[in-house]
């Protein structure tokens, strides 16, 4: 029996560079489409959640949008797998700090903080490539042989409480979480899309049902 193919749907909630996204998973030659309305939501069996800019601005944009009601339905009941992307990874923390304090959707009990700019020689925000410390060797990073390199922009970083859930971390200035994964929930916080080969592989198996 052929098993179905999955079906990707990419919120659009005003916060993200969907089409990069898009363009990235179509080329792995996975049917996707960028979903405009909550309602819709039930018909996709991968939900990515991207986003760039501030975290205040992200919730406000859910909230008001429906999508938090939608994605605790598909994504915490119905167990679909989901991939938060930059800002989509640190709106699963209980709390945000840019711009004053926000709440965020509370599946991971954490923090979003700044980065520390404590050396004169590390910029903020860090734009760039940087290495990934592997601390698990399958989901996500199934088949990754030795340590990738991924395109980073972000001045913020998710401080989970739990560390088992870290897949990854990455440095600079400090060491920072790159990547979180429990249950059916993945998250990022370099962009796949982005980082070319290694990106897509990481995007693979996102969808290849790991």
């Amino acid at each position: 029996m052929t098993e179905k193919q999955p079906l990707v749907g990419i919120i659009n909630y005003g916060m993200g560079n969907l089409r990069s996204v898009a363009n990235a998973i179509a080329s792995l030659q996975f049917p996707v489409q960028i979903v405009d309305h909550p309602t819709e939501l039930i018909q996709f069996s991968h939900i990515i959640l991207p986003g760039v800019g501030a975290f205040g601005d992200a919730m406000n944009n859910l909230q008001t949008q429906g999508w938090i009601s939608a994605l605790e339905k598909e994504v915490r009941e119905n167990k679909k797998p989901f991939l938060g992307i930059c800002l989509g990874m640190q709106l699963l923390a209980t709390m945000g700090t840019e711009h004053g304090t926000h709440k965020g959707l509370d599946w991971v009990a954490g923090t979003v903080e700044r980065l520390p700019a404590n050396d004169p020689d590390i910029r903020i925000p860090h734009i760039g490539w940087n290495d990934a410390q592997i601390l698990k060797s399958d989901g996500l990073y199934a088949g990754f042989t030795k340590t990738p390199t991924f395109y980073f922009v972000h001045s913020y970083v998710l401080k989970p409480s739990d560390r088992s859930m870290v897949s990854a971390t990455t440095t600079h200035g400090t060491e920072f979480v790159a990547s979180i994964e429990f249950d059916n929930i993945y998250a990022t916080q370099f962009h796949p899309e982005k980082s070319q080969k290694v990106g897509l592989a990481l995007l693979k198996n996102f969808l290849s049902g790991i």
